[in-house]
């Protein structure tokens, strides 16, 4: 169960951020990607949202001072079309850096540990637009302060369509790379039938199941903030993994907040792992 970030957190210069991008529709956040269930418990209904998601998280800087556009792409302005052409800037060197991964190793790994991780798929650029997305609502769906609902302390938004070109992209080319290890996970299991190869027809297959909402998202913590241990789990559709790429730089924009993976063992005790990231790196 994937917990984002412990206690512990001491913010020096920003807030820190994380976001989520693998689920049912393409999107892309600023530190965390993730393609797996929907929280237990949590505020978006069963059944209402894709099952592809990802995740960012970031230490980000002050409120006061971190200014994004103040029209989004959905509005067709001006503004909306500055991002569209940043977005399609870097997207194409992200892919590379995606395509160059070992990803007969990344296989492995997950299957022997359950967890991976990744060199930095995002540049510090691309991490810091990611970022500068956060203050305008207009590209998102939704806002949840986590306190209110007992998840721990911090807040986090969904990304609402159209999605960033960036995380689009990026959904786009994980999809395709972790399918063989989710229909292999489902085989090991004795579940019927595969997952599609393509995100297009699972997407479709999430939307003819009512699963219509993305739930790719960016999460925001600041001094002392935290996630709870959770398992998300959003619908019957599932994709059994997540991506989370970090947004903020550990030791300059905060301290502490580890990314903590626990293992719950049959009839044994749970393990816990920290796992350590880099600014852009993904688990």
């Amino acid at each position: 169960m994937p917990g984002v970030p412990a206690r512990g957190l001491s913010a020096r210069a920003a807030p820190l951020w994380s976001a989520g991008i693998v689920r049912d529709d393409p999107a892309v956040s600023a530190a965390v990607v993730r393609a797996g269930r929907g929280r237990i418990g949590g505020h978006e209904p069963l059944g209402s949202v894709e099952a592809f998601s990802g995740q960012f998280a970031i230490p980000s800087q002050t409120a006061g001072r971190r200014r994004g556009p103040r029209r989004g792409a959905a509005d067709g302005g001006a503004t909306g079309r500055k991002w569209r052409r940043r977005d399609a800037i870097v997207a194409s060197p992200m892919l590379d850096r995606l395509a160059a991964l070992d990803w007969e190793q990344i296989s492995a790994a997950l299957d022997q540990a359950g967890c991976a991780t990744t060199p930095p798929l995002l540049t510090e650029e691309e991490c810091g637009s990611l970022i500068a997305l956060y203050p305008d609502d207009g590209r998102f769906r939704s806002r949840v302060v986590m306190e209110r609902h007992g998840f721990g302390r911090g807040e986090y938004k969904y990304f609402g369509y159209p999605l960033p070109t960036v995380v689009d992209a990026l959904r786009r080319a994980l999809y395709p790379r972790l399918v063989p290890v989710a229909n292999g996970w489902r085989r090991s299991l004795g579940q019927r039938g595969r997952l599609p190869e393509r995100l297009d027809d699972f997407l479709g297959r999430c939307h003819a199941a009512g699963q219509r909402r993305p739930t790719p998202l960016v999460l925001r913590y600041g001094a002392g903030d935290y996630n709870c241990l959770h398992q998300d789990l959003y619908g019957d559709l599932v994709f059994p993994l997540q991506v989370t790429v970090l947004l903020s730089r550990p030791g300059v924009d905060f301290t502490g907040g580890e990314f903590l993976l626990v293992e719950q063992r049959p009839r044994a005790q749970s393990r816990g792992e920290v796992v350590p990231l880099g600014r852009g790196e993904a688990v």
